[in-house]
């Protein structure tokens, strides 16, 4: 594949890491098809989240020229089978006719490792590959003592939109190594700096996000269910105009949205199906017009989850 410009995803990025020791700096490096070939996005999973599915399948695509075919050169499309290997993206990259995650995160570490054996022996000291099925990830070691985390994700970007298909593991879920889940990463990233020039308290609102990844630990909520909550809110008056002296007032808000949630086993997923998503986001035609996507359908689903979720609720 051809790399593009990586792409700074996750509360790193969005400017509320919780824990600055526990951090991984995260970021998405779009895949092009390479020369000869094309990649077309094909939905398994349509409804169920936190991600829908994809396989990304990739052909051949002819490439002749009048010139090629004066020389009698073949692209790889007309090429003789035995003269593909080690050619097309099918024979290195694939399994069957779909990309796969694994052999793309594996073909990408061993290109960085090629890389580091090339530094100098004392940067060499300072990087380390960790192991990684569906990224590429190192830890970096400053001044002895610092110690900080880089993860390299994959993404196959869905038309012109901030909408990508990601390498990243959806949570909770098995994956099997050709399937892509859709990721809303980069569109949460341009949100919440799109937000940053709007809302003078932004800041304010990025603290309160940040101190209720505090408490999540061992409780029936996960963090983006919060920061799911806080987009919602943060295109909703008066809590975008709140002022720093009403951050108590702020957290309450939260809680109140996220009980009306709770009661009625639905939260709506922020970019599918929200017409109020800022126009500066740029979503797949058809997600605004789109039936909402509940991010808690397995409380719906499950009374025994449900009933844990109140009883956290309740001790939050």
């Amino acid at each position: 594949p051809v790399l593009q410009n990586p792409i700074g995803v996750g509360s790193a990025f969005e400017g509320w890491s919780a824990h600055e020791d526990d951090s991984i700096y995260c970021f998405l490096v779009p895949l092009k098809p390479p020369h000869g070939h094309t990649f077309n996005l094909e939905l398994v999973t349509a409804g169920e989240m936190p991600a829908r599915n994809f396989y990304i399948n990739v052909e051949l695509v002819c490439t002749c020229t009048t010139q090629q075919q004066v020389e009698k050169m073949q692209c790889l499309l007309h090429q003789p089978q035995e003269k593909l290997m080690g050619l097309s993206l099918l024979q290195t990259l694939c399994t069957g006719p779909y990309l796969d995650v694994q052999k793309t995160a594996h073909w990408f570490s061993q290109s960085v490792e090629e890389v580091m054996k090339a530094l100098p022996r004392f940067v060499q000291r300072h990087l380390k590959v960790l192991p990684s099925n569906r990224s590429c990830k190192f830890q970096v070691t400053k001044r002895k003592e610092r110690v900080f985390k880089i993860e390299v994700i994959f993404g196959v970007q869905e038309g012109d939109s901030d909408i990508f298909l990601s390498s990243q593991m959806a949570q909770a879920t098995f994956t099997s190594s050709t399937m892509w889940p859709e990721s809303y990463a980069v569109a949460e990233v341009k949100f919440f700096k799109h937000m940053a020039m709007q809302a003078p308290f932004i800041s304010l609102h990025l603290a309160c996000l940040q101190t209720f990844d505090s408490i999540l630990k061992s409780t029936s909520f996960s963090t983006y269910a919060f920061k799911t909550v806080m987009m919602h809110l943060m295109i909703t008056p008066p809590f975008s105009s709140q002022i720093r002296s009403n951050i108590l007032m702020q957290m309450h808000s939260v809680m109140r949205y996220l009980h009306c949630c709770l009661k009625q086993t639905y939260l709506n997923h922020f970019f599918y199906g929200n017409r109020n998503v800022p126009e500066e986001i740029v979503l797949p035609l058809d997600f605004r017009t789109a039936e909402p996507l509940n991010l808690f359908q397995h409380l719906a689903q499950d009374p025994k989850s449900y009933a844990k979720a109140c009883r956290d609720f309740m001790n939050l």
